[in-house]
């Protein structure tokens, strides 16, 4: 029998696991929250980690009890407000993700940016740490169906030009590790705002500044091998 294929790409999630952007969030949909009349809270956020805009904007209106607004007023707010204290910044890096994705890059491997969140979100967050840090980029924009369901993993595969199951894909969140579970990929968690059960991800770590490239690669060697 032939050696199974070794790590093809690395995938990133964004919000919460590249850059540190949850708290930016937070303080976006409380101050939206607080015109809505209602209180926003830690419980409240952590129940929308990793998900879409659409959902996040009927949550609130749910939460407020206001059936006077359309959800899209709500998302469009949110996106308005979250792109402007983006570029106003900083924006900060989660604890190793930098020097994981430089030691990636260094290596030769592709990496590529699969997150929820909408273009205008994503290129303000790159503009700040450096597009050229990804091989591919997928946002909102970019896929009929986002996290949970698996499309943005499969279509950042398909960008790099290799096989989901040859790629390790980071997630914070259970909404993303889902996604990145179903498409194939090899999944690693790393929470932060909200607990991920375990049982989706392949293996769950405390932070980014736990691993490196070399673990990686044994990661994926083991579940390419099994």
């Amino acid at each position: 029998m032939s050696d199974p294929q070794p790590l093809a790409a690395v995938l990133f999630d964004m919000d919460g696991l590249l850059v540190s952007t949850e708290e930016t969030w937070f303080e976006v949909e409380t101050v939206l929250m607080r015109e809505l009349g209602a209180d926003w809270g830690p419980e409240h956020q952590a129940a929308l980690v990793g998900g879409p805009l659409e959902h996040s904007a009927q949550y609130m209106l749910t939460v407020a009890g206001r059936t006077d607004i359309a959800p899209a007023v709500i998302a469009m707010a949110l996106l308005d407000r979250m792109e402007a204290a983006l570029r106003r910044g900083p924006v900060a890096w989660m604890p190793g993700a930098r020097e994981l994705l430089l030691e990636v890059r260094a290596a030769g491997l592709p990496t590529a940016l699969v997150s929820s969140s909408y273009r205008r979100v994503m290129d303000a967050v790159l503009d700040s740490v450096g597009s050229e840090h990804f091989s591919a980029t997928v946002s909102a924009d970019d896929v009929a169906r986002t996290k949970p369901n698996p499309e943005p993993y499969l279509a950042g595969a398909r960008a790099l030009g290799v096989d989901a199951g040859r790629c390790v894909a980071l997630e914070d969140s259970a909404t993303g590790a889902t996604a990145a579970r179903a498409a194939g990929c090899i999944t690693v968690a790393v929470p932060s705002v909200a607990q991920v059960d375990p049982a989706i991800p392949h293996v769950v770590v405390g932070s980014l500044a736990d691993i490196d490239l070399g673990w990686l690669r044994r990661l994926a060697d083991q579940h390419l091998a099994a």
